[in-house]
């Protein structure tokens, strides 16, 4: 994402990721048409705005103003969102060490994050739109388990993104996004733009929705509890220093999730 806002705007970074994975998906498109009945309509324009169009833009715009590590630590408030929406809203049951699990993981991305939240960054507007797009994340994973369980996350993927896709695209040609390319890392931006919509997004998606469907909204939004340890990853292969602290952040993530997931309740 960050490649990518090197050349073009947040609007257009966020609306291209949208518009290039409706693109990626358009042979499953008719297939999925062919099982949506009316009373999947307003859950799938639930889960297309508040699961991937509206996000997408906040997102991109606090990644122009917040550090990537201190996005995935706001980001890890998902779970916790996700599983109070679903206790409050939707009547889940659930067990105290579920509950405990949520928070074992936010205090290990919290540990694999420390150094980013030792430097200077102050709380402004920009933390509260990852903030909130973290709750429409979790109102989106708890409406598509209650009404969209029928349908397979292949399909739920492919609709949600003709919904908000060509929107998008129709946005993007609107802007200067041509004239751009007189630059040339244009290109490179784009690319990386596209691995992105492919690999993070659709793909991502499809694997998402699967999570939803056989387990828990709640299991599958600890996910986000990973990107620390990505991030984690990928500094050390660019010759990052590992110190004691990750390993334990690491081995609390994986806690948090087992406990998430034990016993298998749909919270």
């Amino acid at each position: 994402m960050k490649k990518g806002l090197e050349v073009f705007s947040y609007e257009q970074v966020a609306a291209l990721r949208l518009f290039i994975t409706s693109i990626v998906l358009v042979p499953f498109v008719f297939p999925a048409l062919k099982k949506i009945k009316r009373k999947h309509y307003i859950p799938i324009i639930i889960a297309a705005l508040f699961g991937s169009g509206i996000p997408a833009f906040l997102f991109t715009l606090a990644q122009t103003y917040l550090d990537s590590s201190f996005v995935g630590i706001l980001n890890s408030l998902t779970p916790l969102f996700t599983f109070g929406i679903g206790v409050i809203v939707f009547n889940h049951k659930y067990h105290k060490m579920n509950l405990l699990g949520v928070f074992i993981g936010l205090v290990g991305a919290v540990f694999l994050s420390l150094n980013t939240l030792n430097q200077s960054i102050s709380v402004n507007i920009y933390v509260y739109l990852i903030v909130f797009a973290s709750l429409l994340y979790a109102i989106s994973a708890n409406v598509i388990k209650r009404y969209l369980q029928d349908l397979d996350s292949t399909d739920i993927t492919t609709i949600v993104f003709l919904v908000v896709g060509p929107l998008s695209g129709v946005y993007v040609f609107s802007t200067d996004f041509i004239i751009l390319f007189d630059n040339n890392k244009a290109y490179e931006s784009l690319a990386y733009i596209a691995i992105l919509a492919i690999i993070c997004t659709a793909l991502a998606g499809v694997i998402f929705y699967k999570l939803i469907k056989i387990s828990s909204p709640t299991f599958a939004t600890s996910v986000t509890y990973l990107i620390p340890i990505v991030a984690l990853f990928w500094g050390y292969l660019d010759g990052e220093e590992l110190i004691g602290q990750y390993f334990i952040g690491v081995a609390l993530i994986f806690s948090g999730i087992y406990l998430v997931n034990k016993n298998s309740l749909n919270i």
